[in-house]
């Protein structure tokens, strides 16, 4: 690979989606949800993401909504994964097992 190539997929739109999702997770595990719920978004916005990590993003930030005290946000997220024909099976999964959480939640708060 030359140099140039390198450049080229260095600065490619699923190589910025890609260093703003992991740069979202090293945030998300340092408990700075503000700041990894921007760059989970903001990986969201590239164009040309690949729809299976977005689904993986969209995961993982609502994961920092519930996290960080906005279940209903985080709801939004989790319900928008499973509503993507992309999204692999297993974090389609995740994600139902998730709101059947904040469900419960809700519901016993309610009670």
């Amino acid at each position: 690979m030359t140099l140039l190539e390198w450049m080229i997929s260095y600065l490619s739109d699923r190589n910025k989606a890609n260093s703003l999702y992991r740069r979202g997770m090293s945030k998300a595990k340092k408990h700075n949800h503000h700041g990894a719920i921007e760059d989970y978004t903001m990986a969201l916005a590239v164009p040309d993401t690949p729809s299976e990590m977005k689904a993986m993003i969209l995961y993982n930030r609502g994961l920092v909504h519930v996290a960080a005290g906005m279940a209903p946000e985080g709801a939004d997220d989790l319900n928008a994964v499973l509503a993507m024909e992309e999204a692999a099976p297993n974090v389609k999964s995740a994600a139902h097992k998730k709101l059947s959480r904040i469900k419960a939640r809700k519901s016993k708060r309610s009670a």
